[in-house]
């Protein structure tokens, strides 16, 4: 009716000018207060909460197995470049990183799941679950998450460290008789570390933002589901607070990668 049409507007705040709403909105959000969700009338800073904490421990979890992982393949490709071993690695790797998220998480729910049984297909978390818990139901979503952010750290540790080794410091420690790896390890490996923490800053970065697609295959209780959901209800007000929440979250870390 007419007069439910004018009270909706009038909660919502619909009959003020487009810069007034875009105004009180922002306020809100810059103190925690996204409004209220249109399909459910509850808080949006409630909805997001137990979402967005999903969200960042499946994304540490991944980082967690991802950043050592790619250093030390990065460091065996260097070491043995040019041989079989590295050529494995790299094409591995990038072969990998060519698919997109839907379908290699669907290639580790056919081998890990329906397969062997090993992980469950889908990552049910509850907030009271424990912790080792959580790591096994949580683990096909991270093993995806970690075959996607891989190559592109493996690849610029490979190419720092081979820099490095051409250098005449590095050359003069192993006419002194120092092993390769305890070259890699003491001299290279460490003047290395600003090209690859920016890459695994970047790659963070991706971690948070493109975590969508992946809790959607596994049904993951996280921000990305919430913002899927939000869609197919329509629910504007949601799809702006986690979209907010995710942009924040890649300028930030892309901040601190600069």
């Amino acid at each position: 009716t007419p007069e439910t049409l004018a009270a909706f507007r009038e909660r919502f705040g619909l009959t003020d000018p487009a810069g007034i709403r875009y105004l009180h909105w922002l306020g809100g959000a810059v103190t925690g207060d996204f409004g209220l969700s249109l399909s459910n009338q509850r808080p949006i800073a409630e909805l997001i909460a137990q979402r967005a904490e999903n969200t960042f421990f499946l994304a540490g979890y991944a980082a967690v197995i991802a950043i050592p992982l790619s250093i030390c393949l990065g460091i065996v490709a260097a070491l043995y470049r040019g041989s079989w071993l590295d050529g494995f690695i790299s094409t591995t790797t990038l072969a990998v990183i060519s698919f997109p998220e839907f379908f290699v998480a669907y290639i580790l729910i056919v081998i890990f799941a329906a397969g062997l049984g090993w992980f469950p297909s889908l990552a049910d978390v509850s907030p009271g679950m424990g912790l080792a818990d959580r790591l096994y139901v949580t683990f096909l979503p991270a093993l995806t998450m970690v075959m996607i952010v891989m190559a592109h750290m493996m690849r610029m540790t490979r190419a720092a460290i081979v820099n490095l080794l051409a250098l005449p410091y590095v050359e003069m420690a192993e006419l002194k008789g120092m092993s390769r790896w305890r070259v890699i390890v003491v001299h290279a490996l460490p003047n290395a570390v600003a090209p690859i923490v920016t890459v695994v800053a970047l790659n963070m970065a991706y971690l948070i933002v493109g975590v969508v697609l992946v809790e959607v295959v596994f049904v993951y209780p996280g921000l990305g589901q919430l913002l899927v959901d939000s869609v197919a209800k329509r629910d504007v007000t949601v799809v702006q607070a986690a979209c907010l929440i995710f942009a924040a979250t890649y300028i930030l870390l892309n901040l601190l990668a600069d």
